[in-house]
């Protein structure tokens, strides 16, 4: 089949049904892991959400409630005040260059790492315009690395050092997304419209989405990439999936792991 023949059928076959696909995927992993530990002693639904484009949560329906953790990206102070005006909560990275005024300060306990624990205003016109309400302040020293962070948030309940800690449960979350952007089988693109783009890129994370899956489903040890391997290796077998993997694993047992990520692995 030639790849002018592939392009044209993408032309054709609208993406969004492989989307919906991958969705409803999320929706059944979501259920498998919902009560693998996060690292925080929790009541509250946490969300961590990482894209570039701050315009996509516009579309995230907020959850009263719910905490959602936001990469510094979405720092778009005129789409912040939905999450509160919907009962919701949001952390995030404080950016550099934002001007504050202090309202007042909170004690903190050091040993952890934490250095300051404040309500603040914005101090420029526009960004008040924008959030008028006070936000908190948190700035954090890791332990680890001794690097100073600063966290942002709407939410005046929680401790400080639950907010430090929050937030850098998203981290595995940024890493599991590039993983899958450096071992995804994207060889080419046939076709340059949304959907010859799109339909691969949803494919792909519907077989990484099932994978995990099938792993916590058979309650399989190892990592999704070496499940994957396997599973490329006995693909046209008709075999259950349990035995492929008891049969072939051992000959990936000293494979690089290719960086694998310990989101699913908690």
């Amino acid at each position: 089949m030639s790849r002018s023949t592939l392009a044209d059928a993408n032309e054709s076959r609208d993406g969004r049904i492989y989307a919906d696909f991958t969705q409803g995927l999320i929706r059944t992993a979501r259920a498998l892991y919902l009560d693998d530990p996060l690292g925080v002693d929790l009541a509250n639904t946490v969300y961590a959400l990482d894209a570039p484009d701050v315009a996509f949560l516009d579309d995230v329906l907020v959850e009263p409630g719910a905490i959602y953790i936001l990469d510094r990206g979405y720092v778009a102070f005129a789409r912040l005040p939905r999450v509160t005006t919907e009962a919701g909560f949001f952390i995030t990275r404080w950016k550099r260059n934002l001007r504050y005024q202090r309202r007042s300060s909170h004690p903190v306990d050091d040993r952890p790492g934490l250095i300051s624990d404040q309500t603040v205003v914005f101090a420029l016109a526009k960004a008040r315009a924008d959030y008028p309400e006070p936000l908190r302040r948190v700035h954090d020293r890791d332990p680890m690395t001794q690097h100073r962070l600063v966290f942002m948030s709407n939410n005046f309940t929680l401790p400080a050092l639950t907010i430090a800690q929050l937030y850098q449960s998203r981290w595995p979350v940024a890493r599991f997304f590039k993983w899958i952007t450096q071992h995804r089988r994207i060889t080419a693109f046939y076709g340059t419209s949304e959907n010859a783009v799109k339909t691969p890129i949803w494919i792909a994370l519907s077989v990484y989405v099932l994978a995990a899956i099938v792993r916590k489903r058979l309650g399989l040890d190892g990592s999704l990439y070496k499940l994957l391997q396997v599973r490329s290796l006995t693909l046209f077998e008709k075999m259950p999936i349990s035995t492929a993997v008891f049969d072939t694993g051992s000959r990936f047992e000293d494979m690089d792991a290719g960086n694998q990520l310990p989101l699913f692995n908690l």
